[in-house]
């Protein structure tokens, strides 16, 4: 039952990153908003949640686990019921606001009571699980975002939160046992403000860019500026400040933990990012209607639950970097069929990818997120997740923001090599630009917008692919499996 109060808390987070994204258009026209500002509602959660993440070691510290955790459920419920109950745009900007300041600490303290409440032998097992919640929600907010849309209104993406939140909140209540605040570490007021100002103003330039050119707007640069500095300040402070600092250099000791966090990081930016280019494409060159998008989209998600499980149980029996590597593979593959996409799919071309990317991922999460803190102290695991969560989420902003330029510049530059084509000198073409009229020329550039653009995806695929192969290396740094069955680790771990 605490598994499943934990689940449920993590679930309503991570749902809550994308589900918002496909009900935009219909706040857009209740909040009389424009395009730019409604997108506040999701890039306000976003930066509120990326800078409250690093707070949850040390107000774990502070409150004790327990506490932290029934304070974020509770409050993450009330801001879903304020989102859902506004009528402005500064109403629902400000909730979602305290939606990101009270979910941030959810995913890192879901992950860190898993680990503490099972023993080294089924923290594989637990991590699966845990595993499940995280990457599954992301899936399925879209799906479950469209269809509430659909069949009642925008307002219902919030509402959804009040019940889940409220049963997760009572089984944590009741099942969870209480431990006392440890209150051994002062707050670093002058670390974590240079630590959120950077973390703020990086993931600001992120959500920002494609919209303003990039560095060809003064608002990027200045952003740029301002977390380029803020984080110099951050690692200087950190450098000197010694045991007084906010973040725990003792992380960085632990080899598999620093190896663990890094990996996190790339996964992020490599693989996060396709799974934000299919519901655009679907949806902008093929017509497809939300709810669709969202069921051809949705099997990933069953193939990431079925692989985790399989991981999960795998991981007492195979070293955990094979996993990794099969991991690996299978997700290459399964963008190696991404990139033989064309402009006519059917339901089955975008499925099978998707289950078995989806599969692939889940192979890959499981044993890195066993290892990464299988030999991390229990005392430093509030701050290790909270770590982790966050090279994770910021892995993939920048990936997403990476893919989403391409699309747009790859696009712009497809497009102008196959309009080159359309001339007089073309004999192809000279029947069509002698009696063609204005409607056939424009649909002639319509056709051409389209296929440009497919070949903007594929090229992001195609960009996928090799770093998803180029990664792999990176397997080596990871120390072996086997030392986790060690009686030595198991008393590290439950220590």
């Amino acid at each position: 039952m605490l598994t499943v109060s934990i689940m449920l808390a993590t679930l309503i987070q991570t749902l809550d990153s994308t589900i918002a994204n496909v009900a935009l258009p219909h706040m857009q026209g209740t909040l009389s908003a424009s395009q730019d500002e409604i997108t506040w509602v999701l890039t306000s959660y976003i930066v509120a949640a990326a800078i409250a993440t690093p707070l949850t070691g040390w107000l774990a510290d502070q409150l004790s686990v327990k506490r932290l955790l029934c304070i974020a459920i509770a409050g993450f419920t009330v801001a879903s019921a304020l989102c859902g109950l506004s009528e402005t745009l500064t109403q629902i900007v400000a909730s979602r606001l305290l939606q990101g300041v009270f979910g941030a600490a959810l995913v890192p303290l879901s992950q860190s009571i898993l680990l503490d409440i099972n023993p080294p032998d089924k923290q594989g097992q637990a991590m699966a699980v845990w595993g499940m919640g995280v990457m599954v929600g992301p899936i399925l907010g879209p799906t479950l975002g469209g269809w509430l849309t659909d069949s009642y209104n925008w307002r219902w993406v919030f509402f959804i939160n009040v019940p889940i939140g409220a049963f997760a909140l009572f089984g944590v209540l009741t099942f969870l046992p209480t431990q006392a605040a440890r209150r051994s570490v002062k707050f670093d007021a002058f670390g974590f403000a240079t630590l959120g100002l950077a973390i703020g103003a990086f993931q600001a330039m992120l959500d920002r860019g494609e919209q303003l050119d990039w560095f060809g707007s003064m608002e990027i640069r200045i952003e740029a500026i301002i977390a380029a500095l803020s984080f110099v300040f951050f690692v200087a402070h950190t450098a000197t400040a010694g045991a007084r600092s906010f973040f725990k250099y003792e992380l960085l000791r632990d080899r598999n933990f620093a190896t663990g966090t890094c990996f996190i990081f790339v996964i992020g930016a490599v693989m996060y990012a396709t799974r934000a280019l299919l519901p655009p494409m679907l949806q902008n060159l093929m017509n497809y209607p939300v709810a669709t998008t969202g069921l051809v989209t949705a099997p990933s998600g069953a193939g990431t639950m079925v692989a985790m499980l399989i991981a999960g149980r795998l991981l007492k029996r195979i070293d955990a970097r094979l996993l990794l590597l099969a991991g690996f593979l299978i997700s290459a593959f399964a963008l190696w069929q991404m990139m033989q996409y064309t402009i006519v799919l059917s339901a089955s071309d975008i499925v099978w990818p998707g289950v078995i990317q989806g599969f692939g991922l889940g192979f890959v999460f499981v044993p890195l997120s066993a290892l990464t803190f299988s030999t991390l102290n229990a005392a430093l695991r509030a701050d290790g997740t909270a770590t982790y969560s966050l090279m994770r989420n910021i892995g993939s902003s920048i990936g997403i923001s990476i893919v989403q330029t391409l699309m747009t510049r790859n696009t712009q530059v497809a497009h102008s090599d196959l309009a080159a084509h359309i001339t007089p000198f073309n004999p192809a073409m000279q029947s069509m630009l002698a009696t063609g009229s204005m409607r056939d020329m424009a649909l002639l550039n319509e056709t051409i917008t389209q296929q440009a653009a497919m070949i903007a995806y594929l090229n992001d695929f195609k960009l996928m692919f090799v770093a998803t192969l180029l990664v792999m290396p990176l397997i080596l740094l990871i120390r072996p499996s086997r030392r986790a069955a060690d009686e030595s680790l198991a008393h590290a771990a439950m220590d």
